[in-house]
């Protein structure tokens, strides 16, 4: 086993520079996802005089995802673990890597899949944060001695006598706090975030002046372990396709669609239509029906017409960050996506299994999404939406 006090682990540019772990410099175990975020976030806590250690967190990922190098749609973790130990040796920092496919695949993989296949819309990013990176990872680094894991997530923590706080990265183009919303107070303290309060082009900018291997290139989109497949050809190879018919607002059939299960209340592409209008406006998705199989489509996404009453919505698997409990009837901000709109809400009940949250505004929301809750840049928490 790795241990962290053992020169013998280093590498043998580190050996005979004295105890790898001293009591002035506390050690650091960072992410190293082979991104420009993670490369410059190891490279300035280098700098900062942190005993840094890179680590590689390998994913579940299928079997018929293999690599397509003419058309990149396969998963790429072989080329992300290489640029992850180039900028290893660039910044002469040893180099793990942890294997987590067995806790991925049934913690974000099989859950997306089940929910996918009740009709609901989950986050993946939101369960690889809370059992794999701050599950997993986070354990393992800790008991292995780390004093701290950091990654690179915009996102900011203060560790204040009042308590932890979770808040918005720096740059809100690019603020992850939505992900990060499974945090506890217990964890905070061992969490960096370097590039938190770091604007994304200036990330670029340092990781030029850094001299990293990685700093050209382009940034990751989509669920890690998908690469460029897109979500519905990964979710048919699980969930078979029925055919079925895509109405207007007045029950006409005007298109078919894939599957119901396949469709995300608010999406507006995706299926067909075969009865085209008096104009070419986009049309979205207001309404699935799970037993007939049909979705409704409008021109106006507002028209929704499987929301709540009054636009309240119930949330389970609730998590609090803050050290205390939101006020009932309080304006708060909630985003149900990465970088929504931070919508006007209000928590109107509070109890042992759910919240209820009233938003001032006409919402559409999907159950199994992730309702994340503000008080200005304070992420209080959040909860999944049923």
């Amino acid at each position: 086993m790795f241990n962290i006090k053992s020169k013998k682990n280093l590498p043998a540019s580190r050996q005979g520079r004295g105890s790898y772990q001293t009591a002035d410099r506390k050690t650091v175990f960072v992410g190293l996802s082979g991104g420009v975020d993670s490369s410059v976030s190891a490279a300035l806590l280098k700098k900062q005089g942190y005993e840094v250690v890179g680590v590689f967190i390998r994913v579940w990922q299928p079997d018929f995802l293999q690599v397509d190098l003419q058309r990149r749609i396969g998963c790429t973790w072989r080329d992300d673990r290489r640029d992850a130990i180039r900028v290893a040796a660039h910044l002469d920092i040893p180099f793990l890597e942890f294997d987590f496919e067995d806790i991925y695949k049934k913690e974000v993989a099989d859950y997306m899949i089940d929910e996918y296949s009740k009709g609901n819309t989950p986050n993946p990013d939101v369960m690889c944060n809370k059992h794999v990176k701050f599950g997993a990872f986070y354990d393992k680094a800790l008991s292995m001695g780390a004093d701290y894991v950091a990654t690179g997530h915009y996102a900011r923590n203060k560790i204040t006598k009042e308590g932890n706080l979770l808040l918005t990265g720096r740059d809100p183009k690019k603020d992850q706090s939505y992900f990060l919303w499974t945090l506890s107070q217990d964890q905070l303290p061992h969490i960096i975030f370097p590039i938190g309060d770091i604007e994304k082009d200036h990330v670029r900018k340092l990781a030029e002046k850094f001299e990293l291997p990685t700093y050209k290139k382009k940034d990751s989109q989509g669920v890690c372990f998908l690469g460029k497949l897109d979500m519905k050809d990964f979710l048919k190879h699980y969930i078979k396709e029925k055919r079925g018919d895509v109405l207007n607002e007045h029950g006409e059939i005007i298109g078919y669609h894939t599957g119901v299960l396949f469709y995300t209340l608010g999406e507006r592409h995706g299926f067909t239509i075969i009865k085209k209008g008096t104009n070419d406006k986009p049309l979205y998705i207001i309404a699935k029906d799970m037993h007939a199989n049909t979705l409704t489509v409008s021109e106006n996404k507002l028209l929704h017409k499987n929301k709540s009453t009054d636009n309240i919505v119930s949330l389970i698997d609730v998590n609090w960050i803050v050290n205390y409990i939101p006020q009932i009837n309080k304006e708060y901000s909630g985003r149900i996506r990465h970088l929504g709109k931070m919508i006007p809400c209000e928590i109107k009940t509070i109890n042992d299994t759910t919240v209820s949250v009233e938003f001032k505004e006409p919402t559409i929301v999907s159950p199994g999404q992730s309702l994340v809750l503000y008080d200005g840049e304070v992420c209080l928490g959040g909860g999944i939406i049923e």
